[in-house]
């Protein structure tokens, strides 16, 4: 009978959706979404199962070997991949990080490089292969880093927020050098290599330049018509057609397809309609990147670690080492306590994601020869699959090493533990900058936490004191000097954090008074049970000022209004 299956690539959709739906939710208990998929499609590849194909004919239904299909495939991966750390990023935000993003983080980028690409070098390989080995080496893996900081609730600490600008300024690179990685692989011959990156150059600075001033003049009134027709479907439409029309665009002027998409990401971040898009395409873009990091997993020809398993494991080491010693002397150099320095740097020292993207494009350009290509996408994959437990070694020399300091040191605390009398707002959303705002206007000392890096970064720029931290933590609050505080106020918008914070704290320090923001009457009786000062639920006195303004429509008098409001308050 013949086969009814005419859909292309229809076996290995529904391979990837048993990966993407079943094999990775397991592994993640134990791995991270990146390894596992990197890990299944090893399994699943023809170096893998592909293998043992031939011996065993049932196995070849579970391997996908049409590897340039699934790549073509995967490769917009790559572009939602950068249009959503586009989408991430705002010249704002970049801006009041700029110490340690454009410092700090393009130091470590530019000096691992350096490092990294003369040991390539000295190792044999030409210098544009050195230059594509030092550059995609020197930055680490963002999803396997930020992933193990919001596991381990790192990410709000000094250690979390120093990781992240350098994460940061690593994703900025990533544009860079893939472009600087395509010229070098499309110059010609008779033309040198710094006349073809000039002109390359100023080809781009054109498109980004016209693709941004257009971007500017017509995203918003596109999103806007868009979003008021009320379909879900024509805005989704919209989005895909702005990553990819922009990606096409710059793809079509011999530019890399993910700049472009890029670009499409930074003009909506500048947009009121930036999270609604980041909800709408983050599905899509993490099934996408399964795939490619999929992809990535079957194109390593693990046989490759069995023939030099001594040299493969002496490279790994020696990446690690040289990027974790560079990472510590930079942290350093930039005033970082040295067990922060110690945690950050060796939590940063692994290759990344981006390592795949960018060998696998040398390889593709013939900047780099296939054996060079592979081992070292090796070498990436086992620093990463490394990488937890080299986090918690880290953590565990930094506890050592600032025992050490506190036993040498012990009148060496923070330098704001004097401060007392202020008032700690817990959340500086709508409710927090209120109240911040009417103590401001009181000259009332405070101090806000907001788990949102954008808005501590854009309210420190502002001069507000605004810290980054989650503020549902008792740790976070006894950091902030909760127990010498006139009052904390918590704001935060989930129930839940708040009853159990409102408890913590009420153990924790039965002095300090406690007034609470609760949803409704029944949260704010559990909160007042629970130890709070005041608990003030936000539909009750909602309702009360639309009575207010309903009874003086009515003609009813100012006084006896607030009478009657402070009676149904009472």
């Amino acid at each position: 009978m013949e086969s009814q299956l005419h859909i292309p690539y229809l076996r290995e959709v529904i391979l990837f959706l048993v990966v993407a739906g079943f094999a990775v939710p397991l592994l993640q208990r134990r791995v991270s979404p990146v390894l596992g998929y990197l890990l299944i499609g090893g399994l699943i590849g023809p170096y893998g199962l592909g293998l043992l194909a031939e011996a065993f004919p049932l196995a070849a239904f579970l391997v996908i070997d049409d590897l340039d299909g699934v790549r073509a495939l995967a490769e917009i991966g790559v572009v939602f991949l950068l249009f959503a750390i586009g989408l991430e990023l705002s010249l704002d935000r970049l801006w009041a990080m700029r110490r340690l993003v454009f410092g700090l983080g393009s130091a470590q980028i530019l000096l691992t490089g350096v490092v990294i690409g003369g040991v390539a070098y000295a190792w044999g390989n030409s210098g544009p292969a050195a230059l594509v080995l030092g550059a995609c080496l020197a930055l680490s893996s963002t999803a396997i880093v930020m992933q193990l900081l919001i596991e381990k609730s790192r990410l709000t600490t000094p250690v979390g927020r120093s990781a992240f600008s350098v994460l940061l300024m690593q994703d900025l690179a990533v544009v860079p050098i893939l472009f600087i990685v395509g010229v070098l692989g499309t110059v010609s011959e008779g033309q040198g290599v710094l006349g073809g990156l000039a002109l390359a150059l100023g080809e781009a600075a054109i498109t980004v330049v016209v693709i941004y001033a257009v971007g500017r003049l017509v995203l918003r009134p596109l999103f806007r018509a868009t979003a008021q027709s009320g379909s879900r479907e024509a805005f989704m439409a919209m989005i895909l057609l702005i990553v990819l029309g922009t990606a096409a665009i710059t793809g079509a002027v011999g530019l890399s397809m993910a700049l472009g998409a890029f670009l499409a990401g930074l003009l909506i971040a500048e947009t009121e309609y930036q999270h609604q898009v980041e909800v709408d395409i983050e599905p899509f873009k993490g099934l996408m990147l399964g795939l490619f990091f999929m992809s990535v997993g079957m194109g390593i020809d693990w046989r490759v670690l069995m023939e030099t398993p001594l040299l493969i494991a002496a490279s790994v080491i020696g990446l690690i080492a040289i990027k974790a010693v560079l990472n510590v002397s930079l942290f350093l150099l930039w005033k970082t306590p040295i067990h922060r320095a110690v945690e950050a740097g060796l939590l940063l020292a692994q290759a990344g994601e981006f390592a795949f993207i960018v060998v696998g494009l040398a390889m593709s350009l013939d900047l780099l020869p296939g054996s060079t290509g592979q081992f070292m996408l090796i070498v990436a994959s086992l620093t990463m699959v490394l990488t937890p437990g080299l986090a918690g070694l880290a953590r565990k020399l930094a506890d050592r090493i600032e025992n050490r300091q506190n036993e040498r040191h012990p009148d060496a605390v923070d330098q704001m533990e004097d401060m007392e009398g202020h008032v700690l707002i817990a959340g500086f959303g709508r409710v927090g900058r209120m109240i911040a705002s009417i103590l401001d206007r009181e000259g009332l000392p405070y101090i806000a936490i907001d788990k949102d890096p954008i808005i501590a970064s854009e309210a420190r720029a502002s001069g507000l004191p605004v810290r980054f931290g989650d503020a549902s933590r008792l740790e976070i609050l006894q950091a902030n000097h909760v127990r010498q505080a006139a009052a904390l106020v918590i704001t935060l918008g989930d129930a839940k954090n708040t009853e159990l914070l409102t408890q913590r704290m009420r153990e924790a320090a039965p002095h300090v008074p406690l007034f609470v923001r609760a949803r409704d009457k029944e949260q704010a009786d559990r909160l007042t049970d629970a130890g709070a000062t005041a608990a003030v639920p936000e539909t009750v006195e909602a309702s009360l000022q639309l009575a207010a303004r309903l009874l003086e429509r009515c003609g009813l008098d100012d006084e006896v209004i607030q009478r009657r409001l402070q009676l149904e308050r009472a």
